[in-house]
């Protein structure tokens, strides 16, 4: 069989069935990614593939690490041609890591180029694609467009002004680009100068002086009125674990966060996990009211190597799946928010494969009538989402609940070519189901399977965060 020919990953006539008529053409709910919403506003044009291709990538980094190839042509200050001429060396020895899929997936679509990127094709590739990519339909706008992106969701800190999506809300891009609310800065309260002037901005957004915890939730509240006056629809969070309440009461947390705020930090440390648990509380709440998804992405290990995180800083490849333990502070928050009939609909995002069943079991716990999947056991992430680790996690959402009523997948990507993502999963998740036809495990109805393969690629995200409706 041909690499990357029309049925990569599609090992049965059923499986292309399944792909080319009912996953292919459906549009893509991008309902969490890093993307720049200036980036969007402006219909940005770049200037070369490494530009829109290698900057902020840390999954091409951490592969040019391995190989051994010097950091200044991989975050340093080489030029953009170097820097892909590296990365170009590095291809062919990617074989078998999914970026060998996805780099000459994102080569053919959108720049139609079949060959394979090599130091001997790197030159024609650069500049062939640096052509295109100064056409109209290579900008921002342009590629969401051609990838058939219905909505993207950017990942915003609750400061942020949103003057981009405002501005994109007003014009005439068919493609919604809405805010998601990530707060998790504010869990840093042991962070010391970092946390205070974190906590100032704050204040200054809101409009509200800060004093205590009823004032910080009172400007929690008004960024998410604001945020949800700009179309937001979600939440997310992206923490090792969520937090335990402790023994401290809120009289003692009120306490030592005004200590904090006064510039004693001493007792930080010692209220950062039942201070982190009441503000996530009190958000999550907040979240309900306004009708919200709220996502957690859970397990990840950060800035591993703390020389390279000193020299280059935060996010740039240094991060692991971690071992933390999951069941009991989850099922404590999930509780906590039932008993006050807030718990908002959740996606619960898992990055050990150790903990796969322990998730989906517990969205399992806290269904609710009328919802279709309220707590879902969101998509392979991060390290998770290449072959193996969605298989695995459709296998058991498959075995644990119901995949009929899965979300799908989404990018977690600031590059503006990982489209492709969408189309792996939906190429894997057609040959899964013709797999469990050819085995009699499921009836050979082509009408009915594919349906629920549709939904899963995008009625079921659509219905989820409420899009029909014109939000």
């Amino acid at each position: 069989m041909a690499f990357l020919n029309d049925n990569f990953i599609l090992e049965s006539d059923i499986a292309q069935q399944l792909y080319h008529g009912f996953a292919k053409n459906q549009p893509i709910i991008d309902y969490h990614s890093h993307l720049s919403p200036e980036a969007i506003a402006t219909d940005k044009k770049f200037e070369n593939i490494t530009d829109i291709w290698l900057k902020g990538d840390h999954y091409k980094w951490r592969a040019m690490r391995a190989i051994g190839v010097q950091e200044h042509y991989i975050t340093g200050n080489a030029t953009d041609r170097e820097k892909f001429e590296k990365w170009s060396e590095t291809v062919p020895y990617t074989l078998r890591n999914p970026l060998f899929h996805w780099t000459h997936m994102e080569l053919k679509n959108p720049f139609g180029i079949e060959e394979l990127l090599n130091p001997d094709s790197a030159g024609r590739i650069f500049e062939t694609t640096q052509d295109q990519l100064q056409q109209d339909n290579f900008s921002t706008q342009g590629l969401l467009q051609h990838f058939n992106v219905a909505m993207v969701g950017t990942t915003d800190d609750p400061v942020d002004s949103l003057e981009h999506h405002l501005l994109l809300s007003k014009s005439a891009f068919k493609t919604k680009v809405l805010p998601s609310f990530r707060p998790d800065k504010i869990f840093n309260i042991h962070s010391g100068n970092d946390f205070r002037n974190y906590v100032t901005t704050l204040a200054k957004v809101s409009d509200i002086e800060i004093t205590d915890l009823n004032s910080l939730t009172a400007a929690y509240s008004a960024r998410i009125d604001y945020f949800d006056a700009a179309g937001c629809v979600t939440a997310d969070h992206g923490l090792s674990c969520i937090p335990g309440a402790g023994t401290f009461s809120k009289p003692e947390i009120d306490a030592v966060f005004i200590e904090v705020l006064r510039g004693n930090d001493t007792r930080a440390a010692e209220v950062k996990e039942a201070f982190s648990f009441y503000i996530l509380t009190e958000l999550a709440a907040m979240y309900h009211t306004k009708g919200w998804v709220q996502q957690f992405h859970l397990g990840a290990l950060r800035n591993s190597n703390a020389h390279m995180v000193a020299v280059l800083g935060a996010d740039t490849g240094y991060d692991s799946i971690g071992d933390y333990r999951q069941a009991e502070t989850l099922s404590a928050f999930l509780n906590h928010m039932e008993r006050q009939e807030k718990l908002a609909k959740t996606v619960l995002y898992n990055l050990n494969p150790a903990d796969n069943t322990l998730f989906a079991t517990m969205a399992g716990n806290f269904q609710n009538e009328g919802i279709r999947g309220k707590i879902q056991f969101g998509s392979g992430w991060w390290f998770l989402d290449q072959l193996d680790g969605m298989t695995k996690q459709i296998n058991t959402l498959s075995n644990q609940g119901l995949i009929s009523t899965f979300i799908g997948m989404l990018t977690d990507s600031r590059s503006f070519l990982s489209y492709s993502r969408h189309e792996y999963f939906r190429r894997l998740l057609c040959n899964l189901f013709a797999q469990d036809i050819q085995k009699g495990f499921t009836p050979n109805d082509i009408n009915w399977i594919g349906s629920i393969i549709s939904d899963i690629c995008y009625h079921n995200a659509n219905r989820y965060f409420n899009l029909h409706k014109g939000k």
